[in-house]
């Protein structure tokens, strides 16, 4: 069992992310206490196929070059690199 702050670090996302996941009824969780707890198979068919693929367009600029990576360069800046 994994507790909110434990998925957001393992899957690189903010902890409001992941309780908006569970309150929407995307992520099933467990309330132990006053904590939401999350069971690693539940995590992991979260990810099974139910992420739709870009759309073919999505993956060129309008001048036809690779669609930069943006949340990767976020990322990095974040991280003061």
């Amino acid at each position: 069992m994994l507790t909110v702050p434990e998925v957001a670090a393992k899957l690189g996302r903010d902890p409001e992310t992941v309780r908006r996941w569970i309150r929407s009824g995307r992520l099933r969780a467990r309330k132990v206490g006053t904590q939401h707890v999350v069971d690693e198979d539940d995590l992991r068919s979260l990810f099974k196929g139910d992420v739709l693929p870009l759309p073919p367009a999505w993956k060129k600029t309008s001048t036809g070059e690779t669609m930069p990576n943006v949340v990767h360069s976020v990322r990095r800046s974040r991280a003061g690199r």
